[in-house]
Parts: structure tokens; sequence; C-alpha cells
């Protein structure tokens, strides 16, 4: 089976993903899904609270690859909570997952790798 193929990965909006990752990156301290802030200089990948991308609407749902309108930073275990995850009010309008959908599974901030 072939992988997945991911244009913000892998493709023609790489080189835009990549120039509004550092945008973000530089200007923004605050994880777009759970509201807390995200210490971008203590905490490197693989962390659970190491800063990364999310991708507001998923591009699995017609989000945007590369656009900084469809950008925010999270943390990693937030954006992997989150997943590819969108939800329906009574109105069926789709919405963004927030904080206050996810389920809180374990207090991340004690965390000690």
């Amino acid at each position: 089976m072939p992988a997945r193929y991911r244009p913000d990965q892998d493709g023609t909006h790489r080189a835009a993903f990549e120039k509004n990752k550092k945008i973000i990156m530089a200007t923004q301290d605050i994880c777009g899904i759970c509201g807390k802030p995200v210490d971008k200089k203590a905490y490197k990948f693989p962390h659970p609270l190491s800063a990364c991308i999310d991708h507001i609407i998923p591009i699995d749902k017609g989000g945007h690859p590369s656009a900084i309108e469809n950008l925010q930073l999270a943390h990693l275990c937030c954006n992997r909570e989150k997943s590819d995850k969108l939800f329906s009010k009574a109105n069926k309008e789709a919405e963004v997952t927030t904080n206050t959908d996810l389920p809180l599974s374990f207090d991340w901030a004690t965390f000690k790798s």
C-alpha cells in the first residue's frame, strides 16, 4: 500500500508551509487547541508539550495545507488528541474541535521524560 500523499509535507505546498510555520513559531505563544502557553525552548520533539503546527481544518476534511489562516501553534499532545476531528453542532455547521471538546486523559504538565 503506498504512503499517503500530504502536499504540506512532500509536495506543492511544502515551501509555503515551511514559510508560514516560521511566521507562526515567531509570532504565536499560546496553544490554539488548549489555550495554554507553549514553551518552545524548554521542550523539543518528541516531548508531549513540544511545539508543533496544527491545521485548524484538517487537510483530510478540506483544509488548505499551507494557508496561514489554517495553521496555528499547538502542543504536540493537543494536536495528536485533536487528530483530524471536526464536530457538528445542532445547526450542522462544521466547527473546529477546541480544548473544551477534548477529553483530558492525562495531566501532561506533570510529565517527565
